[in-house]
């Protein structure tokens, strides 16, 4: 069972609405699978293909009536960040071409090429594709029946959690996610090193490189491992720039260009202001501890490891992201620490009030009472290996 928890959302889009899908995404994630799956009558144009893209180039609304299927009410054009005005495409058939249903898809580069979004405003709907959660995993290995968020419920749960009895051995599948990820091709190759290692290449190289966006290869490709080295610790750009023997503004706008291809997400402290609360140094997660782990070339086993405590805070956090997109449970990610040292990993808020504290430890621990002493209102969730997703 191929399903992913944005099938709804997606398969539903044209029934809401008549503006252009985008689905985007980083490479592999799934996204032309899921649309080919959710709309098998589509018309499929791959700008990969030389014809295609040169046809599309022409932005001739005359040539567009010519290369799409009348027949075909949904058209899907795969990799139009390929194309160098990709907006100005989709603007042309929204526009001019009625009756067309018109999906898009693109990695970074979409999301990146401002030309585009400023050619589609107010005609167009984002949809975000992640590499899958561990409930989506379950359920397409025939382990679990149905897609949910078990570990944002259980965390917003106000009773007390049941522990239910698990007809697999999820201890080892956690310990395998830690180290492999969760990149759907995992499915097929749970230990694969080398399709990691290729796809670092392609993700950074073959789409970043060659559109321009990274003219220091070498120096972006260490940054993402330094990044790869400091998850869960705040980061200093400046230390980091000097490390890297650049400006402050480039390693700025890579992480940017990082975090816009789907490759790292950003954590910003949650404060009042107060005095000793830290503000402004934010810290730096990994969509996928896989890629993660390909970059700094390090797949041994999760109990072989002294980073084994920083995988699983990612894995968690990163969890926690995507099931909040996907469920659209509205709640606002951030950590919180004081100069003193007083920290807690994860706070979930809504309407920027602190409704639960998580402290996500590999092996269980006492909560710091820290937080919730200073702000009574917030419940403190203990987020361990032995807990999670029981």
């Amino acid at each position: 069972m191929f399903v992913r928890h944005a099938d709804m959302a997606i398969g539903q889009h044209f029934t809401k609405y008549k503006e252009i899908l985008i689905l985007l995404g980083a490479r592999q994630v799934g996204k032309t699978t899921l649309l080919q799956r959710l709309f098998p009558e589509a018309q499929y144009l791959n700008v990969d293909n030389d014809p295609v893209k040169n046809n599309l180039e022409r932005c001739d609304p005359a040539v567009y009536q010519t290369l799409l299927d009348q027949e075909k009410q949904v058209v899907i054009i795969d990799e139009i960040h390929k194309i160098s005005d990709p907006g100005r495409v989709a603007k042309i058939i929204y526009d001019q071409i009625p009756g067309v249903k018109l999906i898009i898809t693109g990695s970074s580069s979409l999301a990146i090429k401002n030309k585009a979004t400023e050619s589609l405003a107010g005609r167009k709907i984002d949809y975000h594709l992640y590499p899958l959660t561990t409930n989506e995993y379950l359920v397409q290995q025939g382990l679990e029946k149905k897609l949910t968020y078990p570990l944002l419920e259980k965390i917003v749960s106000t009773q007390k959690n049941q522990t239910l009895v698990k007809t697999y051995d999820w201890q080892a599948i956690l310990d395998n996610l830690l180290v492999f990820g969760l990149y759907p091709a995992t499915l097929a190759h749970p230990s694969d090193s080398l399709y990691l290692n290729n796809l670092v290449d392609s993700v950074i190289f073959k789409d970043l490189v060659e559109l321009s966006l990274l003219e220091n290869r070498g120096a972006a490709l260490s940054l993402l491992k330094l990044l790869a080295h400091q998850i869960g610790c705040l980061v200093n750009y400046s230390e980091l720039a000097t490390q890297l023997g650049i400006d402050v503004k480039t390693v700025q706008r890579y992480i940017s260009i990082f975090e816009q291809s789907y490759l790292i997400f950003t954590l910003k402290p949650y404060s009042t202001r107060q005095r000793d609360e830290i503000a402004k140094m934010p810290k730096i997660y990994f969509y996928d501890n896989g890629l993660r782990n390909a970059l700094i070339s390090n797949f041994q086993p999760i109990n072989d490891r002294g980073d084994s405590g920083a995988l699983f805070e990612n894995l968690i956090i990163a969890e926690i992201q995507k099931e909040n997109y996907y469920g659209n449970f509205g709640y606002q990610l951030n950590f919180w620490r004081t100069k003193s040292g007083s920290e807690v990993d994860l706070v979930l808020s809504q309407n920027n009030r602190p409704t639960f504290a998580c402290e996500i430890k590999i092996r269980a621990k006492r909560t710091s009472q820290a937080f919730t002493n200073r702000y009574p209102k917030t419940k403190s969730v203990l987020v361990s290996k032995e807990s999670v997703f029981s």
